[in-house]
């Protein structure tokens, strides 16, 4: 399959690609490591008349760690530059991000995929989508009127679709506080396919590791990623340390009776909800042992 025709347009820097945006209107979409939106074009799902490729601009390409224990990612950040970033980076504290991208595609995909175009696609079922609303991530867009910072919680509206404005690009992708114990997992039919359902979890623990609470994010289940207020319920009850296994067993089970997720050609509302209870678990025991 090949694309509709489209006009090419190459930003030279962030601002640049965001006044194309304005003057192009509705008819343009960015590219960047272009391994969401390609494909979609070459299956005419989607046909923009002009492409603004923001690839090239280095300034969006970095990884950094704050003084305040917050992480700053570019959007240009490739998959694999997270994947393999050292520990002086990414260190015990953000450990979930490096681990979750074995789950990205296969290894070409994220040398070309980016953290920022992932989140701008908005897929339900992707890994950064997911993370992002787990650990309230605060999403940077910068358009003709300057920038402008949203919080993950308010980012996803619905099947891609996003809060991001028509003439906004995705500049960067902020992680306030470290996660030490999180823990991401998905199922899918093959290895690199995307997720039927992705589930991922952030538990605090005491000093003396017993829970005192949690945080749970479904993928998959829903228009967007969503953060299961009824599993979090059941963790914020806690448990003393080797007496957690009860309480994990109940917080899959709120989530999965919460749900309401899909019925599709890749698998049932019940199948899903199977599928929830099983990844829960095994993020929960995962991220519990951080």
């Amino acid at each position: 399959m090949k694309p509709a025709p489209f006009a090419y347009h190459r930003a030279r820097d962030a601002a640049g690609a965001a006044r194309l945006l304005a003057e192009l209107g509705d008819d343009a979409k960015v590219i960047a490591g272009g391994q969401s939106l390609v494909p979609m074009m070459n299956f005419r799902l989607a046909r923009p008349g002009h492409l603004v490729d923001i690839g090239g601009l280095r300034e969006l390409d970095y990884l950094r760690a704050e003084s305040d224990g917050s992480l700053r990612i570019g959007a240009l950040t490739t998959h694999h530059a997270v994947e393999t970033a050292p520990d002086g980076v990414i260190g015990p504290g953000f450990r979930v991000l490096r681990d979750a991208m074995s789950w990205v595609g296969h290894l070409p995909i994220r040398t070309r995929g980016t953290v920022g175009g992932s989140i701008a696609h908005g897929d339900t079922t992707a890994e950064w989508c997911l993370l992002a609303v787990l650990l309230d991530a605060e999403l940077t867009a910068l358009g003709p009127h300057g920038r402008r910072v949203i919080p993950a919680a308010e980012f996803f509206h619905g099947f891609y679709t996003t809060a991001l404005e028509p003439d906004e690009i995705l500049v960067e992708i902020t992680f306030p506080a470290p996660a030490p114990h999180a823990a991401l997992t998905e199922f899918a039919e093959r290895r690199g396919d995307f997720a039927i359902v992705s589930t991922a979890v952030s538990l605090d623990l005491g000093p003396a590791r017993e829970v005192r609470g949690g945080r749970v994010a479904l993928g998959g289940v829903a228009p967007a990623p969503v953060r299961s207020p009824e599993a979090e319920a059941v963790l914020a009850v806690g448990a003393a340390a080797g007496a957690e296994a009860e309480l994990f067993t109940a917080c899959t089970h709120a989530a999965a009776a919460a749900a309401d997720p899909p019925h599709d050609a890749n698998g049932s509302a019940a199948y899903r909800r199977t599928l929830i209870r099983t990844l829960v678990q095994d993020a929960c025991e995962e991220a519990m042992t951080r």
